[in-house]
């Protein structure tokens, strides 16, 4: 099988994992990219403007006339290009911030179009007046596993006061949907409820390859995001036994689900409490065995089953073209 992927950016890190999987399983790819720079280190701007996307046109026109069996659209702001062209099928995988931010009803048009849908939570595919698949992104549950937290301390420096606190806030502070003001103020609030030092912890800039080490040294993952997909910290977390504190959002509430020490929460109040008790548990989470489902082989195989049926539909005779 051939796929054409189209993609804001081939550094997101989870995309680039299920390329890598999916090439395990048989899955030929090139992937092109919206020209132009889409980063979030320093904020929630794309960066690009509508010429850059404009000048993605012709580049998947051209592309689609080559050998391929389906075009996959990741994220909302690449299906308008992969519908214009009506040789191939296409597969539209929607990540959360293009359903539910500012070009929402965008993507909502073209997931009518789409021969198939792929979102990252139930909670997402109720947004939607179409069928699709619930696929979250995977986790690397080779990288992300449980170690000894003390050993991950020593790793990253931690161990200069044995009865702190560690609070982790796996996002750039400038992401304003992650709202860290929010963080810093529930933290702040923690600190006064607790006895020792309760140390906040932003990562940023970091190789993803030393996440499992903050995931592991760290005592509980604060999330206080406005509005999320699937988020993949929380899962990250899950797989290095990390209990969680997070806002209602996303698929949160089914990942957390019978996992120990671990919350949704409304208010800040329910957060500061969530995280107090977690602390003073003093223990780690069940959230390995809760992760497994959700591995990105696991994850990524069924992603290439979608691809099968849309190639199988597509090629029958009576059914072909949109």
């Amino acid at each position: 099988m051939r796929v054409l992927n189209l993609v804001p950016t081939e550094q997101s890190r989870f995309f680039t994992q299920q390329r890598a999987t999916l090439r395990e399983l048989g899955v030929e790819e090139t992937t092109l990219a919206v020209p132009g720079r889409r980063t979030y280190d320093d904020g929630d701007t794309d960066g690009r403007g509508f010429s850059d996307y404009l000048r993605f046109v012709p580049s998947v026109f051209r592309h689609s006339l080559g050998e391929y069996d389906l075009v996959h659209a990741n994220y909302g702001l690449t299906a308008p290009h992969a519908l214009a062209q009506v040789r191939l099928p296409v597969v539209l995988s929607l990540w959360g911030s293009d359903l539910m931010g500012d070009y929402g009803w965008l993507t909502r048009r073209c997931a009518r179009h789409a021969d198939a849908v792929v979102v990252m939570s139930e909670r997402m595919a109720a947004e939607l007046d179409t069928d699709c698949h619930v696929i979250p992104h995977g986790v690397d549950l080779e990288l992300f596993r449980p170690m000894p937290v003390d050993a991950a301390r020593e790793a990253l420096g931690w161990r200069d006061d044995p009865d702190a606190h560690h609070v982790l806030f796996p996002y750039p502070p400038a992401r304003g949907v992650k709202d860290y003001p929010r963080a810093e103020r529930v933290v702040d609030r923690v600190a006064d409820a607790v006895d020792g030092d309760v140390r906040f912890h932003t990562v940023t800039g970091e190789p993803h390859e030393r996440m499992p080490l903050y995931m592991n040294a760290a005592d509980v993952l604060l999330v206080t995001s406005e509005r999320e997909g699937s988020p993949n910290a929380v899962k990250e977390a899950l797989a290095c036994d990390l209990p969680v504190v997070s806002t209602d959002v996303g698929d949160v509430p089914e990942r957390l689900d019978g996992v120990a020490h671990s919350r949704v929460c409304g208010s800040d109040a329910d957060l500061v409490d969530g995280i107090v008790a977690a602390l003073r548990a003093d223990g780690r989470s069940n959230g390995r065995a809760a992760a497994e489902e959700v591995g990105l082989e696991a994850t990524t195989a069924r992603l290439r089953a979608v691809y099968e049926s849309v190639v199988g539909v597509a090629r029958e005779p009576a059914l072909a073209g949109r």
